[in-house]
């Protein structure tokens, strides 16, 4: 399982990235009104127009990707963002995963579902960016190597999701409903093994990764030993002397991040630790702060120069998410507190089992629309709907589980805050 754990250690970072993002923007009330201001145009006249057409000058099916817009679309959205922000807060691990799904279900075209996805991810980022604070584990020398690969790649994702929209509507939905099967499908068994695995091993603190390794692997020190300019110098203050690796191979990395970034509407991270790590032998303190600057600038390039400009990105929809997941963060993290972490684990699982189900059951009614299999419409729209009540179901349960274990516990959630709050006050020398 090593490559599941990389994948979830790199989760997990950027999760905590996410975390420490939206306490900054919640606790700046200069950043809330500028958020306010922000959404102020574009949420009033959604919510005034929920049941109609929205105004093409903030895109609806006046855009150059339409897509049906409805109350439950709207609302939806922020919906989507409160139970990703929740997954993210709980369990500690990017709840980014289930956006993309989540929209297409709600009648978003792929298409637009991953520019939104993207756009929400960079406004988040703007808004509350924690950046500084893992300044001191930035590569510079990395970072632009890994980002001139990364720029070509989600130009190359963008042309190609945009080309396959233009070709094929339901083509493009087809090929990213695919990819999350795949990656979702992988994902969620070996994250319902590991649920199993941790539950024999109750001590072990729910099986959380601490860390990768710090040994190099021998496909990394075979390449750090080919000698292709440009040399990028890293990890002096792990290694003596610090070790070498060429800017191309960087750079392949980086292309090869974008390109599934820009595909499928997410970050990028899940791919972007296990390559560097297994396949660079970079050490991961290096690598988690590379990965969240990379974040940042390969969201921001994708969403706007791949999607906004085309008019892929459902600006309503991203601020409705970025709103929810504000939310959801919070009560997620300050739950964990008195939730067992092998229950989180549990729902965390079948949350991508969830996504995994989704989108393997909007295949057939695709493949039927295509002319590929022989199956009546009546059968193909059961199958998808199916799919799409299995997985709001379970996240919506994931959900009220969560939200209402808080409730309950918010008395001895706030003993526990008033007894921290004494014992600082103690430290510091100000009781007598």
């Amino acid at each position: 399982m090593k490559l599941y754990d990389s994948l979830m250690y790199a989760a997990r970072a950027h999760a905590q990235w996410e975390i420490e993002t939206s306490f900054n923007i919640i606790k700046n009330r200069k950043k809330l009104l500028i958020l306010f201001v922000m959404a102020l145009p574009l949420l009033i006249p959604a919510m005034a127009h929920a049941a109609a057409t929205l105004p093409a000058f903030i895109g609806g099916k006046a855009a150059f990707g339409p897509s049906f817009f409805s109350a439950q679309t709207f609302y939806g959205s922020i919906a989507v963002g409160v139970i990703a922000g929740l997954i993210t807060g709980a369990i500690g691990a990017g709840g980014g995963f289930v956006i993309t799904p989540a929209l297409m279900s709600l009648g978003v075209k792929g298409i637009l579902a991953v520019g939104t996805d993207m756009f929400h991810i960079f406004a988040k980022a703007i808004m509350g960016t924690t950046l500084h604070k893992k300044m001191g584990n930035v590569h510079a020398g990395l970072a632009i190597a890994f980002l001139v690969g990364s720029g070509l790649g989600v130009t190359g994702g963008g042309k190609i999701n945009r080309a396959l929209y233009n070709f094929n509507p339901i083509m493009s939905d087809f090929v990213i409903s695919a990819i999350y099967v795949l990656l979702l499908g992988y994902l969620g068994v070996f994250a319902m093994g590991k649920y199993f695995e941790n539950r024999k091993k109750a001590a072990k603190d729910g099986g959380d990764v601490h860390g990768g390794p710090e040994k190099i692997t021998v496909i990394g020190a075979k390449l750090q030993s080919i000698q292709l300019a440009p040399m990028i110098k890293f990890d002096e203050n792990i290694v003596p002397g610090g070790r070498k690796i060429s800017g191309v191979f960087v750079a392949l990395c980086g292309a090869v991040t974008g390109f599934l970034a820009s595909i499928l509407g997410v970050g990028g991270g899940f791919v972007t630790f296990p390559m560097f790590v297994y396949g660079l032998g970079i050490s991961t303190a290096t690598t988690v702060g590379t990965d969240i600057f990379q974040i940042i600038f390969t969201a921001g390039y994708g969403s706007i120069t791949q999607y906004a400009i085309y008019g892929y990105v459902f600006y309503t929809l991203a601020m409705g998410m970025l709103l929810g997941s504000l939310f959801g963060i919070q009560i997620g993290a300050i739950t964990t507190k008195v939730v067992p972490a092998t229950q989180i684990q549990a729902f965390y699982a079948l949350a991508i089992i969830a996504g995994f189900v989704n989108r393997l059951f909007a295949l057939p009614e695709k493949l039927t629309q295509m002319g590929y299999i022989s199956l009546s419409a009546t059968a193909g729209a059961i199958i998808t709907k199916i799919g799409v009540w299995l997985f709001f179901g379970l996240i919506s349960f994931f959900a009220i589980w969560i939200i209402g274990t808080f409730i309950v516990n918010i008395p001895k959630l706030r003993a526990e805050s008033a007894a921290d709050n004494d014992v600082k006050v103690t430290k510091g020398g100000v009781t007598q």
